[in-house]
């Protein structure tokens, strides 16, 4: 064989061990870099949930800022009650869950 075709097979066998390393074995191969950016994206979807929390709780606050809205929502979700005042709770039938045995 001529030089000039070993050299040529020696060069494209350098070049595909570098590209096979780069690809796979090196600290920055591409393997890396698409498991980096999953996991980007990811983390990108729970800000946004994470923001839309914070909204929510921002006008949750704003609407709780008024005396007569916090007093609602106090005795809605948490039972409270004036002195002096009784409160009865009135479940349906179909609201316990429960089936009537025949």
């Amino acid at each position: 064989m001529p030089l000039k075709k070993i050299y040529r097979y020696l060069y494209i066998a350098i070049f595909l061990i570098f590209v096979i390393w780069m690809i796979f074995l090196d600290t920055h191969s591409l393997k890396i870099h698409n498991e980096l950016n999953q996991e980007i994206e990811k983390l990108e979807e729970q800000k946004k949930a994470l923001i839309n929390i914070i909204d929510q709780d921002k006008r949750s606050l704003q609407q709780l800022s008024n005396k007569d809205s916090l007093e609602h929502f106090a005795r809605e979700n948490y039972g409270h009650k004036k002195e002096n005042e009784t409160i009865f709770y009135v479940e349906f039938e179909d609201s316990t869950g429960l089936k009537k045995l025949n």
